[in-house]
């Protein structure tokens, strides 16, 4: 597709699939796009999707960002899902080391830059993965925070030159919950203790009673999202 078709299809397939389910969104992007892959990060969103997938066409790349400081509990997390599902996730890595880069940075990067951090452990990375791909499924939801709130179920990804969809972008956190629940999906222990958002073990904390669910992540900060995502 040219970026004129990917414009058409774009606006097309975000009205046309505003109401219908994740799974036959899914089927869509699997039928157009080859070269298709899920940004997994084992949270809830994304082990929802990792569910659906692998009942609709388990041949899915699926790949995560392995910032090498990720929580335990978010690497057992993946290690349990590629034992249930008989699958593989693709990981990729940051150019530099955590060593590596507190000899070009300084110790501890996430407390000077927390951006120029998550640009070197994410964005980079993200960059590079999906120069392999056509289009990505990502599992972000409208009401997760205000930088979502516009998003559509399929979208042009400016940064990424390619189609991003998100079919979940319409679902509540209660709809999430109520999938896990009704299909018996693994997911992130952390999810049990006020960890409703979970990133980076040294920038992300509990949430507590009353707070925003993403008030855990990069805390006493202005930072609400790693780059990720427009």
């Amino acid at each position: 597709m040219n970026l004129f078709e990917k414009e058409a299809f774009v606006t097309k397939a975000a009205e046309e699939f505003e109401s219908q389910s994740p799974e036959a969104l899914l089927k869509l992007a699997i039928e157009t796009f080859p070269r298709l892959t899920l940004a997994c990060s084992f949270g809830a969103e994304d082990v929802v999707l990792v569910d659906m997938l692998q009942k609709i066409n388990p041949n899915v790349d699926i790949f995560y960002l392995d910032t090498n400081v990720h929580f335990q509990e978010t690497y057992e997390t993946r290690d349990r899902l590629e034992q249930h599902y008989g699958t593989k996730f693709v990981q990729v890595l940051p150019k530099l080391t955590l060593e590596e880069q507190a000899a070009q940075y300084g110790d501890e990067l996430w407390k000077s830059d927390a951006n120029q951090c998550c640009n070197i452990r994410k964005v980079d990375p993200l960059t590079d993965i999906l120069r392999n791909y056509d289009a990505w499924i990502t599992g972000i939801r409208r009401d997760q925070a205000p930088t979502r709130a516009n998003a559509k179920k399929v979208e042009y990804d400016v940064k990424f030159g390619l189609i991003k969809f998100n079919p979940l972008a319409d679902w509540t956190s209660e709809d999430v919950w109520n999938y896990i629940r009704e299909h018996d999906v693994i997911y992130n222990p952390l999810h049990d203790r006020n960890y409703p958002s979970i990133g980076c073990s040294h920038c992300t904390r509990q949430v507590m009673p009353g707070e925003d669910p993403r008030a855990g992540r990069w805390s006493n900060s202005e930072k609400t999202e790693c780059g990720l995502h427009k």
